[in-house]
């Protein structure tokens, strides 16, 4: 596919090595003309993610400074002689059998866990109070009402068959994707903690069912302990689920289809607590995937802090762990042993194609974290507080504070009073947006983001090249790490050659450049949407800000105020060259905006350290550091500059002036703002605009929805229904696809709750779903729609 030419510089520098031929480019000749080489800065000098946050765990942050920020990558994949202390022709052949024998293994037996587990004062008054057992009877006389759960707690490692399950990953893995690089610069942290007294928890937000192999395969590799793998797939064979409870895999209880139904049990939760604790008093490691569409895993960390805050533990250490894919691979929910047979059969005639990028974040203090004070979560507020008034036009400004998530953690998975269940779900959307934000970028997620977001009608593939180098160089400047390197060229060949079925690349005989078009349909849209998250992720600050723009622009051009806003995609008169904006944009109402999309955005895609308020502000001077928006000063008698007199500092005044005032300091800031006028700003504005254009449709269209629900209806069925009604409309435009997702459908719905357009019915079937009185009137759910579409640029 793409033939490597600087595979040992690449070696060196950690980058990733692309070892599948290729035929000539060619198309290569024309570009190298034009952009030659990458950015300089894909070399040795790159950035330095993974440490840990500097508001909430400085302690922890301290420990890092002062060590070297980039050690290299290492390829699992790549296992030669030199990794074993044996050297030959045969030791050549059996080399990854004897780089597995001896890796350290640490050792997991069960002993008189179950015993302990039964002796849980937890556990014992959930039994009491359902009257399952007698009060006073011992824990072997309850074993009878935990037949269910005694393989979960029996869940054990064994050192012989976790050796032959490594060896049997690294042949899959090769089998699977092209190398499994990981990020070297946190190991030796990882390693001194291991060492110390407080367990290590890794966390990572859930993309695949091989996030749960990959973890435990990079640490045995590096010498670490292997952790116990919450593993939230229904396995029904009994084979299978027997093999990877002896691997340390803690499954679902055989009867429970989801998590959700696992945890409506009553045994469930005071059960999965005793065991964790006497888990983590083994010093025993763990492994938890978050969701962070449904906050599905977040119930595991929350029984943590229980434990800490109990003194049943004394502390841990939570590890973020960033995986990136070149091409995500889903995998069905229920798992059995003919299906897992049929994929395997598979990989024995298909070609590696992708590579994964694993970055191990700095390990800190969850104690640290939650006890210090530093994680605040005092201006949390529920949505409709927040954005109803503004909304149906009670007050003009929204009220500060940020947008309460309790749904992450729901009240019958936890144990906790409200003010912990905050500061616990607080943790939860600090790890999601930590371990998203230490994930490497790959090479498809660019190009994905540019066909999706700024050429959606087709580019040529010098045009991309330019892209891919300017982006690159974007996201390098924003402290995120690429999973990608080599030559221009060879890395957009390399992504165009992964999302070949996605894509339409024509080009004509007598031209050498080709035509790349995203294909119309809804696979291809959805799949590309998917890649492209992680760019969305890194540029959020410049997204919400462009939105605020938009929206601003939009209400000009409605008024009729000036006439010199034209776009190329007004209909009417045609409008050649560059964009006209000859508009003021007032700071405090621009700020205003940003402040109520921040408001709508999903989970995990804001700092959760920040404010609203802040994290809005940062969002307007994003896009001034962008080069969008020109700051203009309003002329006055005191320089806006002169901060001292602004803020009051140098205020007084002698005792015989009786007219003195401190109105001098009460002056508004007359900040504004106008749209720079380079010929690139309004793609650049609009390339932002479109990365939240999915989610925003996708509630404008849930909005619409509302029309045609007229009773209650059970949560699943409500949200089965939403997602028909995206689908139906995407198919109808034929166009948005990224809208219609099922994720889409699940967020916009869960927005629509906390906003109190839909209202939560707890019946004996389960939750049901129905239209709030305040908004069955057509007139609200109007101004509602109205909103939400004022951010659609388009």
């Amino acid at each position: 596919m793409v033939q490597e030419k600087n595979d040992e510089i690449n070696k060196d520098l950690g980058l990733l090595p692309i070892q599948q031929n290729r035929p000539a480019l060619s198309w290569e000749l024309k570009i190298k003309k034009k952009v030659r080489t990458v950015p300089p800065c894909l070399g040795k000098f790159r950035p330095a993610v993974g440490q840990c946050c500097h508001q909430c765990t400085p302690d922890s942050l301290r420990k890092k400074l002062g060590q070297n920020s980039f050690l290299g990558f290492h390829n699992l994949l790549s296992v030669d002689e030199t990794q074993t202390r044996y050297r030959g022709w045969l030791v050549r052949r059996v080399c990854c059998a004897l780089f597995v024998s001896g890796c350290k293994v640490y050792g997991s037996p069960v002993n008189n866990r179950l015993e302990r587990v039964c002796q849980s004062n937890r556990l014992k008054e959930v039994l009491a109070a359902d009257h399952k057992a007698p009060e006073g009877e011992d824990g072997q006389g309850q074993l009878s009402c935990l037949p269910p759960f005694l393989p979960l707690i029996n869940t054990c490692i064994s050192s012989g068959l976790l050796r032959f399950m490594c060896w049997a990953m690294l042949k899959m893995f090769a089998s699977v994707f092209g190398s499994v690089q990981v990020n070297l610069s946190h190991l030796s942290a990882l390693h001194k903690a291991s060492q110390a007294s407080s367990p290590l928890v890794y966390v990572y937000v859930r993309q695949s069912a091989m996030d749960c192999a990959l973890i435990p395969l990079v640490l045995f590799c590096h010498n670490l302990r292997i952790p116990y793998t919450v593993c939230p797939l229904r396995i029904s064979s009994s084979f299978l689920r027997s093999v990877l409870q002896a691997v340390g895999v803690i499954l679902l209880p055989s009867s429970a289809v989801t998590e959700l139904e696992a945890e409506m049990d009553p045994l469930y939760s005071p059960l999965m607590t005793s065991l964790l604790r006497e888990l983590l008093h083994e010093d025993q490691a763990l492994s938890v995937g978050v969701s962070a569409e449904s906050g599905q895993g977040g119930q595991w960390l929350a029984r943590i802090r229980q434990l800490i805050k109990e003194g049943s533990v004394p502390d841990i250490s939570l590890v973020p762990v960033g995986i990136s894919y070149d091409c995500v691979t889903k995998t069905n929910i229920k798992v059995d042993l003919r299906s897992a047979l049929q994929w395997l059969w598979s990989l024995l005639w298909k070609k590696p194609n992708g590579s994964v990028r694993i970055h191990l974040a700095q390990p800190f203090s969850l104690k640290e974290m939650c006890e210090s004070g530093r994680c605040r979560v005092d201006e949390w507020l529920p949505l409709q507080d927040l954005l109803l008034p503004v909304i149906l036009n009670y007050r003009a400004k929204s009220v500060f504070g940020k947008r309460r998530m309790s749904w992450l953690l729901p009240s019958y998975v936890s144990e906790q009073s409200h003010p912990e269940r905050d500061l616990s779900v607080a943790v939860i959307l600090h790890l999601i947006f930590s371990a998203t934000s230490c994930a490497a970028v790959m090479s498809t997620s660019l190009v994905s983001s540019l066909l999706l977001y700024r050429h959606r009608k087709g580019v040529r593939a010098s045009t991309l090249c330019r892209d891919v180098a300017w982006l690159t160089e974007e996201l390098l400047f924003r402290n995120r790490d690429v999973g990608f390197g080599g030559s221009l060229v060879e890395v957009v060949h390399y992504s165009l050659f992964l999302l070949a079925p996605h894509l339409i690349i024509a080009a004509a005989p007598s031209r050498s450049d080709p035509l790349i078009v995203p294909r119309p349909s809804p696979a291809a849209t959805l799949h590309l949407s998917l890649q492209a998250q992680t760019v969305t992720h890194t540029f959020i600050s410049e997204a919400v800000g462009a939105c605020a723009v938009s929206a601003m622009l939009c209400e000009v051009v409605f008024s009729g105020v000036s006439s010199k806003v034209r776009t190329d995609g007004v209909e009417g008169e045609e409008v050649k060259g560059d964009m006209e904006f000859d508009v003021v944009l007032c700071q405090a109402e621009l700020t205003e905006r940003a402040l109520q999309l921040c408001h709508l955005l999903p989970p995990g895609v804001m700092p959760p350290c920040q404010s609203s308020q802040s994290f809005a502000l940062d969002a307007v001077d994003s896009l001034v550091r962008c080069g969008i928006l020109i700051m203009e000063e309003m002329a006055r008698d005191v320089p806006i500059c002169d901060f001292w007199k602004r803020e009051g500092t140098l205020t007084w005044a002698t005792s015989d002036d009786p007219y003195h005032s401190d109105s001098d300091c009460e002056d508004q800031d007359l900040r504004s703002y106008k749209i720079s006028q380079p010929s690139q700003c309004p793609e650049m504005l609009f390339f932002l605009c479109s990365m939240l254009a999915g989610h925003l449709r996708a509630l404008c269209w849930t909005t619409a929805a509302l029309d045609l629900i007229g009773t209650s209806l059970a949560e699943a069925e409500f949200v089965s229904q939403i997602h028909s009604y995206l689908r139906d409309t995407a198919n109808q435009k034929k166009q948005h696809y990224e809208s219609c997702s099922e994720e889409a459908a699940h967020t916009a719905v869960r927005t629509l709750i906390d906003l109190g357009v839909l209202l939560e019915e707890r019946q004996t079937g389960g939750i049901f779903l129905g239209v709030s009185p305040l908004f069955q009137l057509s007139e609200n759910r109007q101004k509602l729609h109205r909103f939400i579409s004022q951010y659609l640029y388009n």
